[in-house]
């Protein structure tokens, strides 16, 4: 990849390191060189990272400790679930989060840390049908609480870069899918709920909906790049959208796992499938960060049920903030 000579040699620490996107920007890194740490709540072993903290990022000296010694800081540790959950348990997703964005965040300005990058949500912006990075704040979020939450992690490195001129990047993806995702049959969203139906023999698979909501699905190798150059040139005080620039059905989507999987559909149009319609522009992202997404829908679907097949049970391992809000002070070292 082209201008990340900067990372030969550097010290990097991944929040969130053991989640889809994040294995992806650890392997990116230490393909370049990098010595890379990861921070997370999971207990799962990730390749290519150098070091694995398990620590709570809500503890401000945690967060203090771990990014004493970053030159790079990709902060994407947040709480994913299903538009059910996101409904329903709002305190899971909005305490949790600003907590440990605003201690990170605050932490690594502190440390002095020259590059960083945010990892926001398409869930900030108000409601659309194609996004185009512009203010960024106009309306209520699309996702109530872990909107807000997103914006306020923005908003702060917005103040700093005003108070202190630092040059570190935003960016919002769209929905996210690949190897590591979270499969729990209870919280998951639209893909890995899909495959974890198909997995355990549902006959037929349900999907909700009719099938017609449009939703721009992006294979995380390809946001992973875009996250690694956007801490390198950050993104001149605002944000980029992440995403693969193409709208697919949800009936497309079911429709390209049937090519390679073997399984019956049945769509249940009594039950809410969200916006009819939810897709970025990716024009900023090409032009500040020359992204540009690679893997087609098929192939990222068929790397995602393959890994699937192989770590089916891997959710288990991750912590649950669904379960439990109370985190302890727990802090280990996996080398």
């Amino acid at each position: 990849m082209k201008h990340f000579e900067a990372l030969t040699g550097s010290s990097a620490l991944v929040t969130g390191g053991t989640g889809l996107i994040g294995r992806q920007v650890v392997r990116l890194l230490s393909a370049m060189g990098a010595t890379v740490t990861t921070v997370s709540l999971d207990k799962i072993e990730i390749e290519h990272a150098s070091r694995q903290l398990v620590g709570d990022l809500t503890d401000f000296d945690f967060c203090m400790e771990a990014t004493s010694e970053a030159e790079f800081v990709f902060h994407l540790a947040g709480i994913k679930g299903s538009m059910e959950v996101t409904q329903s348990r709002p305190a899971s997703f909005l305490v949790p989060m600003l907590r440990f964005n605003t201690n990170l965040l605050e932490a690594a300005r502190r440390n002095e840390v020259k590059h960083l990058v945010y990892t926001s949500s398409i869930g900030a912006y108000s409601s659309a049908e194609v996004f185009v990075e512009g203010e960024g704040f106009e309306g209520d979020p699309m996702d109530t609480f872990p909107g807000w939450a997103k914006r306020i992690a923005e908003l702060q490195i917005q103040a700093y870069q005003k108070e202190f001129d630092i040059n570190w990047g935003i960016v919002r993806p769209c929905n996210v899918y690949g190897p590591g995702d979270n499969f729990d049959p209870e919280n998951a969203m639209v893909i890995p709920s899909l495959l974890m139906k198909i997995r355990r023999g549902d006959e037929p698979v349900v999907v909700w909906g009719d099938g017609s909501a449009i939703r721009d699905f992006a294979y995380s190798a390809d946001i992973a790049e875009g996250i690694v150059a956007a801490a390198i040139r950050g993104t001149r005080g605002s944000f980029v959208n992440l995403a693969s620039g193409k709208g697919h059905s949800v009936r497309e989507l079911v429709e390209t796992l049937q090519e390679f999987i073997e399984f019956d559909a049945e769509f249940d149009h009594s039950k809410h499938a969200g916006f009819p319609r939810r897709v970025m522009d990716i024009s900023r992202a090409r032009e500040w960060l020359e992204y540009e997404p690679k893997t087609s829908l098929r192939e990222g679907l068929e790397h995602t049920w393959n890994w699937f097949i192989n770590n089916e049970d891997e959710y288990l391992k991750r912590h649950n903030y669904f379960v439990s809000t109370d985190t302890g002070d727990s802090r280990q070292v996996r080398s």
